[in-house]
């Protein structure tokens, strides 16, 4: 297996190990949750261990730690903040499968921003693929029109995915934009400097001591947070962005997989077909296009 893997290109080793990365994060953050551990703190811990890791990073390449355009990136790192405060509530309540699909309308949102945004035309490819997913989300969410069906999901987490979906695009839009005259490490490090004091100003009182077990799985939250965000870096420097982007989406695989191993979460019918036309529109959105140069970056 080792192997097989040392000769896959370079761009896709990565592209998977970020992947597998943001995967495991996802399922600590659905595994501490469990400890009673508040959203809210789970988001500070993460943030405290990326600040960290991020500042030495910017450190060790001798730039300016806030960057020049100070506006633009504390609004990318508040927007990106909201948005993952729904992401992580929604993993919180909702099965680990569904909660990430979910998640993957956000390329879809992208698309459609940047044609208001950053005056970027609108292909064929992109319509259908916006046909696929909104048929995907409407097939997965259908359960609920059935309040008592066991399979229905709760109504919030879903609206909390979305939501989160559709903020991931925004930040990613903003990110675009930074990207021609910010570094990298300070994009990313405005990302937790936001974070950090507003969860710990909704945390308020909630707080709660973690145990031995908690307070691991919350550095892993962190620490595997920065080894999908590092992995993703990595593939866009050996292969195309298009491509880069159609790999992540094997993260949904992943969530399947640990899905069933660590919490027993099989995904209904429901799921996997509405999971299929997401995947297969974002698939279409992706190769479907003319250009080779993605939308998110």
């Amino acid at each position: 297996m080792r192997l097989l893997f040392a000769r896959l290109p370079l761009g896709l080793q990565y592209s998977l190990l970020s992947a597998l990365g943001f995967s495991l994060m996802m399922s600590c953050v659905k595994l501490v949750s469990s400890y009673h551990i508040p959203v809210f703190e789970i988001i500070a811990a993460r943030a405290l261990i990326s600040l960290l890791i991020s500042y030495v990073d910017i450190k060790r390449k001798r730039i300016a730690v806030l960057g020049s355009n100070k506006m633009l990136l504390f609004t990318r790192g508040t927007v990106g903040s909201l948005a993952l405060l729904c992401i992580y509530y929604s993993v919180t309540v909702m099965p680990l499968a569904e909660a990430t699909i979910l998640q993957y309308l956000h390329p879809v949102f992208t698309a459609a921003l940047a044609v208001f945004l950053l005056k970027e035309r609108l292909q064929f490819s992109t319509v259908v693929c916006l046909v696929f997913c909104l048929s995907g989300l409407l097939v997965m969410v259908s359960p609920n029109i059935a309040t008592d069906t066991v399979t229905a999901y709760p109504i919030w987490g879903i609206i909390a995915a979305v939501v989160g979906s559709f903020g991931s695009a925004i930040a990613y839009i903003i990110v675009k934009k930074l990207s021609r005259v910010e570094d990298s490490s300070v994009i990313i490090f405005y990302f937790p400097l936001v974070a950090l004091p507003l969860s710990l100003i909704l945390l308020g009182d909630d707080f709660v001591m973690p145990n031995m077990e908690s307070f691991i799985l919350l550095v892993f939250v962190g620490l595997f947070t920065q080894i999908g965000q590092v992995g993703m870096t990595k593939a866009m420097q050996y292969e195309v962005a298009s491509k880069v982007t159609a790999y992540s989406y094997i993260q949904v695989v992943f969530a399947m997989v640990f899905g069933i191993l660590l919490f027993s979460e099989v995904p209904s019918v429901f799921t996997l077909v509405g999971g299929g036309l997401i995947l297969t529109g974002a698939f279409i959105n992706v190769f479907g296009g003319k250009s080779k140069k993605a939308m998110i970056q």
